[in-house]
């Protein structure tokens, strides 16, 4: 990719990333109800038209676009890399995915507040995830082959979704360092392994 290319990438992202964050908040002030894509648009300084480029509903730009896992690490995954070994694997693309600049921490926590405390978000929010769970249950299955099992992988994805959730409550044992969200999530990932052996 050429370097006027990834600048444009990184303008998209950032403003991707800035329609949200004003998504957010503004639901956290006003309610899902109290502004119109008009008044997210002024807030977010980009016109009706890029806006609506960018997010169909103001559902969607609160809960923003999850981040795309580079090609070049799920063509690794499904050789059966990094480690060799699935759960290692699948960890090592969520944490690829929590690496992400997308979203701060404190930002994801903020929409995690929400999702949870409204319920026409909790329903979109539950339905984007069954969608990405089929997805990448057939990355899985592809990887692992038929015979793993969907269910199998099914499952494999939900406790690592636990563990995810576990990441946002957790402050990696110091209270007093900003320990990125990928970091947690690989030591959540140790214990559990540890506490399931």
């Amino acid at each position: 990719m050429n370097q006027s290319a990834t600048r444009r990438e990184q303008r998209r992202l950032q403003t991707e990333r800035r329609i949200t964050v004003c998504a957010q908040r503004l639901t956290e002030e006003l309610g899902l109800d109290g502004f119109t894509m008009d008044e997210l648009a002024e807030a977010a300084d980009v016109s009706r038209r890029t806006l609506f480029n960018y997010f169909p509903s103001k559902i969607d730009a609160v809960l923003g676009n999850p981040p795309e896992i580079p090609a070049s690490a799920l063509t690794t995954f499904l050789e059966g890399g990094p480690h060799g070994h699935l759960v290692d694997d699948v960890g090592e693309l969520a944490s690829v995915f929590l690496s992400s600049e997308l979203l701060t921490r404190e930002e994801m926590e903020r929409g995690r507040r929400l999702v949870t405390t409204t319920p026409r978000l909790i329903m979109a929010a539950h339905e984007r995830f069954e969608q990405l769970t089929g997805e990448f249950v057939e990355v899985i299955l592809a990887r692992e082959g038929k015979e793993f099992g969907a269910e199998r992988a099914r499952l494999l994805l939900r406790l690592l979704v636990a563990l995810f959730d576990g990441c946002m409550t957790s402050d990696g044992g110091d209270p007093d360092l900003e320990v990125p969200l990928a970091d947690v999530f690989t030591e959540q990932l140790r214990t559990a392994r540890d506490l399931l052996a």
